[in-house]
């Protein structure tokens, strides 16, 4: 394949996967109430590691990387946790978990292979949901403008909002392969200019980032450890390997390309290494984005080199702050349509993991119910165990103040002690509502 279609090719993968990269930092930045210097910051050190985190894993090397066609963005799963660690008000707790996840994931690449059956769809269907329905209240507040905002849920910024996702959706619903693909950004794009003619877009943060700049190390934060966090990021990042397994068997399939435990322990460690860099620089953790499997699939291009050129050019991106400055003048109320949308994905994709698991036994429509009632639950009001560890050993009120400080920490576990009760443990039950 000579360069400059490799080239296209490589500027079509990191089209396809631009939108959900920069919306990662956006929302948590957005969350966190960060201001338009440390927005800009965290857009582009995003930027910066996914081309670093496609580029360990394309890359087959004796202990780390698959070496197959893969790009790689912060997983949409980890957008919940990370806002709810940082509105405890410490950045640091935020970094700390993520370097603690990822080294946790380099320590047992060789043996995740052994924990999948504790992660069947009922259980991942189930945090995905959680995960989901958790994140659509940052949607809707962005879409009135953001929460706390002087003209919050005005009918200018609301009538943006529905704007935008009829684009999007008019987009989706009209176009097909690429073009479909890239809705959400086409959808961020016109809402955008549309904001500038209603006065909504400030230019001043491009105007004030610079051309070029050097990554620094805690630029935004100095990692601190706390074990509730480390908890729910390390089973935020078990969850996207376990889906990170399904998108590298999908690309073996497609490249024909047996993969071997070994293929897939390397593959868990670069994503590993990959969460403690970004750890490291005050990024994010990283996983495969399986937009770009289906794009591959199209393309019918399964050449390394094309994703070299995509990780290559998105390392390349994060050193220009004033681009990236620039995706942080979308409009609050754009951002909070494009989130709706991106998050009710999410939100089905659960749902379309969970439906045949359901369907196979009512055992695991109980899994998931609880599952998801009680994560949903604890994640809308956080409180409700408080006084529960009242006189009890200071060691048990940790322990219970980590599964019940998160919903999605309690939904996850939830999940897999019922996952193990049902279906792992004594004699299989038959069914009377099941029919074959």
């Amino acid at each position: 394949m000579n360069n400059a279609k490799a080239t296209m090719l490589g500027i079509q993968h990191l089209l396809a996967m631009y939108a959900g990269a920069i919306l990662v930092p956006l929302i948590i930045g957005g969350a966190l109430g960060f201001d338009s210097a440390q927005m800009t910051y965290l857009v582009a050190i995003d930027i910066f590691m996914c081309g670093v985190a496609t580029l360990l894993q394309v890359w087959k090397g004796k202990y780390i990387g698959i070496g197959l066609p893969v790009v790689l963005g912060c997983t949409f799963t980890a957008v919940s946790p990370i806002i709810a660690i940082g509105s405890g008000g410490n950045l640091g707790d935020i970094y700390g978990a993520i370097i603690a996840s990822g080294l946790i994931i380099v320590l047992i690449g060789g043996l995740f292979g052994k924990l999948i059956p504790f992660f069947p769809p009922v259980v991942t269907g189930s945090v995905v949901t959680i995960i989901g329905i958790s994140l659509i209240p940052v949607a809707i507040n962005n879409m009135g403008g953001g929460q706390g905002a002087p003209d919050f849920a005005s009918g200018s910024n609301v009538a943006l909002a529905m704007i935008t996702l009829v684009i999007i959706l008019v987009v989706y619903r009209f176009s097909v392969g690429f073009i479909r693909a890239i809705s959400i950004l086409l959808g961020l794009v016109a809402g955008t200019v549309i904001g500038i003619f209603m006065g909504k877009v400030d230019f001043a943060p491009v105007a004030d980032a610079s051309w070029f700049h050097i990554m620094q190390p805690f630029y935004l934060a100095t990692p601190t450890f706390n074990a509730s966090a480390i908890l729910t990021m390390t089973l935020v990042a078990m969850v996207s390997l376990v889906e990170s397994t399904g998108v590298y068997y999908a690309l073996s399939d497609i490249c024909k390309k047996d993969l071997t435990s070994k293929d897939l322990a390397k593959g868990y460690r670069a994503e590993g290494l990959a969460s403690i860099i970004g750890g490291i620089f005050n990024a994010f953790p990283y996983t495969t984005f399986s937009q770009n499997v289906g794009l591959l699939q199209m393309s019918g291009v399964r050449d390394r080199k094309v994703i070299y050129i995509t990780g290559g050019m998105l390392v390349a991106l994060g050193f220009l702050p004033k681009l990236a400055a620039i995706t942080t003048i979308i409009p609050t109320p754009v951002l909070g349509a494009a989130m709706l949308a991106m998050f009710g994905m999410v939100i089905t994709q659960g749902v379309k993991m969970l439906a045949p698991e359901i369907a196979k036994s009512m055992e695991n429509a109980m899994v998931a119910a609880l599952a998801v009632g009680l994560g949903v639950g604890v994640a809308s009001v956080p409180g409700v165990f408080a006084n529960v560890t009242q006189g009890m050993p200071s060691w048990l009120v940790e322990v219970i103040t980590v599964i019940t400080s998160n919903g999605i920490v309690a939904g996850a576990l939830t999940a897999i002690v019922l996952n193990i009760l049902f279906n792992m443990i004594g004699p299989k039950r038959q069914d009377p509502m099941h029919v074959e």
